[in-house]
């Protein structure tokens, strides 16, 4: 199949061959057909099969063959949870529309709003936007979503993980109801069938890869070694076996600033990435891994999604998630558009219930092995006793005592 053959324009052809791609990926393939249908769709793909261009090529050309606007009202609102994912897709759109008269622009935090708010009254047709500015700016009067014809929400798990479930409910309440709706999630969970009934109008439902499954292509890999010497076995694993480009996920902001800093004291160029560093720092630190210049990009889960770093060939847990799902995402980072590659996570004998669950998640048993000189010698009896789950209603709750008394509370005033 060509992307010919999917019934996009000429000017979304010549953006496409410029770019270099020649058949659509499975995800497009299903999900672009039913779109320019203006069918409201729930699609279900995992990082890098290519879903961005699977909704950004068919909004492009059903607006512009729709109705055209003096003014350049928003008409089209794609939703993300994160910035680098809202810059990304801003990419893509501007690639993709190349060759035709729409403009597009995208908001998020962590930046001055004036150039935002300078862009949006120049007229905007397509916005990529984080939930929280783009209400910032909605209560500012800086932008108008009463001609909105298509909504997207990209990562729509990740955004419900993230807590951005009321801001996600008070948007769609500034929204026409007759619209176009389109959700891609990684997975159809529970919540996400949810929010979808709320919103959607018999949606059509796409799936590319089977759910909550990890890329064919990725080599996944365990290494069991003790807590305390998995600085070192990274170390060596790096500089050993002359890794150029390698992104390492911790469980919390504190840890991936402490690694990043014993890769620099061991002479392998490092940044870390997380929510406490400012979006200049984001962008130079991700600029810089992309580019070679850093060769090691440590980050925690913020990165696990929407990160588009083309034949990344490692990716390393240095400490597994505790929420399975976040492992899928994190090792999609590699493995990407039908690229081979290495998933590998060292885990210390504290995580073995997270690889458990993890196993069961992915319905896979990751291989173990031991590193010569790594080898773990800790023993269950090293580890802290777990602690006792609480009664919950009996904390909240004194036995009842005919005969006690509340003591009375002194009487301030005399």
């Amino acid at each position: 199949m060509s992307f010919n053959s999917l019934g996009l324009s000429d000017p979304l052809l010549k953006a496409i061959s410029k770019k270099g791609y020649t058949e659509p990926s499975p995800i497009q393939s299903k999900v672009i057909p039913v779109i320019l249908e203006k069918k409201d769709v729930i699609a279900s793909a995992q990082t890098g099969t290519g879903k961005t261009a699977g909704f950004t090529l068919p909004i492009l050309q059903l607006l512009s063959d729709g109705q055209q606007f003096r003014k350049r009202p928003v008409r089209s609102l794609i939703l993300t949870p994160t910035r680098e994912l809202a810059a990304q897709i801003y990419d893509n759109v501007r690639a993709y529309s190349a060759y035709m008269d729409i403009r597009s622009a995208v908001i998020f935090g962590g930046v001055k709003a004036n150039p935002q708010i300078a862009a949006l009254r120049n007229g905007v047709e397509v916005l990529i936007a984080t939930p929280g500015r783009l209400l910032d700016l909605y209560n500012q009067q800086a932008l108008s979503l009463h001609k909105v014809e298509i909504l997207v929400l990209d990562e729509a798990d990740r955004m419900l993980d993230m807590g951005f479930q009321r801001d996600i409910n008070r948007i769609l309440d500034l929204l026409p109801p007759r619209r176009q709706n389109l959700l891609f999630s990684a997975t159809f969970s529970k919540e996400i069938k949810r929010l979808a009934n709320k919103f959607m109008h018999s949606p059509q439902y796409v799936e590319a890869t089977p759910e909550n499954t990890t890329v064919e292509k990725i080599n996944q890999q365990v290494y069991r070694v003790d807590k305390k010497r998995k600085t070192d076995l990274i170390l060596d694993l790096i500089a050993g076996g002359r890794w150029q480009q390698v992104l390492v996920f911790t469980r919390t902001k504190h840890g991936a600033n402490r690694l990043a800093e014993k890769m620099v004291k061991a002479d392998i160029s490092a940044a870390a990435i997380h929510g406490n560093k400012s979006q200049a720092a984001r962008t130079k630190a991700l600029d810089g891994f992309k580019k070679g210049n850093v060769r090691v990009l440590v980050a925690t889960d913020i990165a696990a999604r929407g990160l588009d770093i083309p034949l990344l060939p490692h990716v390393v847990n240095f400490e597994l998630p505790n929420i399975p799902e976040d492992y899928v995402h994190r090792i999609g980072r590699t493995g990407r558009a039908g690229a081979s590659g290495v998933a590998l996570s060292l885990v210390s004998l504290d995580e073995m219930d997270y690889l458990r669950d993890i196993e069961k998640l992915i319905e896979i048993k990751i291989p173990k092995e031991e590193v010569p000189g790594f080898e773990p010698t800790e023993k269950q009896s090293d580890l802290p006793p777990s602690p006792k789950k609480k009664n919950f209603k009996s904390s909240q709750h004194k036995p009842k005592n005919k005969n006690f008394r509340r003591k009375p509370k002194p009487n301030r005033n005399k």
